[in-house]
C-alpha cells in the first residue's frame, strides 16, 4: 500500500455524491490517494530511496541526497 514515509500518509476513503446532491442521491464510495514522489534521501546518514508525499518535500521535511 503506498504510504509517505515521513508522515504516513496513505489511502482516504469516502463518498462520491451527485451533483445536484438530492436527497435520493445514490452514494458510491471512493478512494483519495496521497501524492507520492520517489526521492533519494538521507536517511540515517546514507542515501536511500524513499516515498515522500509532497506536502512534505514542500515543507522541507526531507532531507535530499
Amino acid at each position: 500500500m503506498a504510504k509517505c514515509a515521513i508522515c504516513e500518509k496513505s489511502l482516504s476513503f469516502g463518498n462520491k455524491l451527485s451533483i445536484a446532491r438530492s436527497h435520493v442521491s445514490n452514494r458510491a464510495t471512493r478512494t483519495w490517494k496521497p501524492n507520492l514522489r520517489t526521492v533519494k534521501a538521507i536517511v540515517d546518514g546514507q542515501p536511500k530511496k524513499i516515498k515522500v508525499c509532497a506536502q512534505c518535500l514542500r515543507s522541507g521535511k526531507v532531507k535530499r541526497a
